[in-house]
């Protein structure tokens, strides 16, 4: 199993395992890492965290199989164990778990119930497929109703607790590594959330380095300054939005 050192993350990817609760969500294209880094966060919960919980994972398909050490992991493989993940998730949230790792957040119903089970003092992992923090916000209240788009961004200005976005690199000796933007829920994000201003959320990453913030360029910058990753054929940044 993959570990933080090995996967060279940021520390503040890690702290995030820190939380009690809320939602934090992994995303980037597919081959972006993610399942392997929310596989170093289940280790570290695990392993390491001091937690003595309960985990229930539902992913499509298993990657990695956990052993049960410090935490008791059940892990269900959609199309196997559970028809889709809302069932998977329906029934997890009945099991009494503390935390929960849900592989997509693709469909309403379960972006409506990952933001329950978060609101409800779970801690929840979910994945995405957006380039941006930004893109992941917009894409959760998208999802809803015009009726609930209102409901929809309080729950997630109070719930969510950071995007961790990645997309891979070629480091000069061969392999590859995440650049990373890290977004955290702030007092001004959050309000950015709850204002209805998430194209503003950019610009409060490029500005919150003091609180562990990074973009994506930001961090590519960072990476190609130190000779840790070659540069990109051509920067596919996307807009700021």
């Amino acid at each position: 199993l993959p570990t933080f050192e090995q996967l060279e993350l940021p520390m503040h990817v890690r702290d995030f395992c820190q939380f009690p609760n809320g939602l934090i969500i992994m995303t980037g294209p597919t081959g972006s890492g993610k399942s392997t880094t929310l596989a170093a966060m289940i280790k570290y919960l695990n392993e390491e965290s001091g937690r003595h919980q309960h985990i229930i994972t539902v992913e499509d398909p298993i990657e990695y199989l956990f052993e049960n050490k410090n935490c008791l992991i059940n892990q269900r493989e959609v199309g196997r164990d559970t028809l889709a993940f809302n069932n998977a998730l329906r029934s997890a949230l009945r099991e009494d778990p503390d935390i929960i790792l849900v592989g997509e957040m693709r469909d309403l119903e379960t972006i409506r119930l990952a933001l329950t089970a978060a609101e409800t003092g779970h801690l929840v992992f979910g994945t995405m497929h957006t380039n941006s923090a930004a893109k992941s916000i917009d894409r959760i209240i998208d999802a809803f109703p015009g009726g609930e788009k209102d409901m929809v961004r309080a729950m997630l200005a109070e719930s969510l607790r950071a995007v961790v976005g990645q997309k891979l690199m070629l480091k000069p000796e061969g392999g590859m590594r995440a650049a990373i933007e890290i977004m955290i829920c702030t007092p001004a994000i959050r309000n950015l959330i709850r204002e209805h201003k998430i194209p503003q959320i950019y610009s409060a990453i490029q500005t919150g380095r003091q609180y562990g913030m990074q973009t994506m360029e930001q961090h590519i910058e960072e990476l190609l300054e130190k000779g840790l990753v070659l540069p990109p054929k051509k920067f596919q940044y996307e807009d700021q939005g």
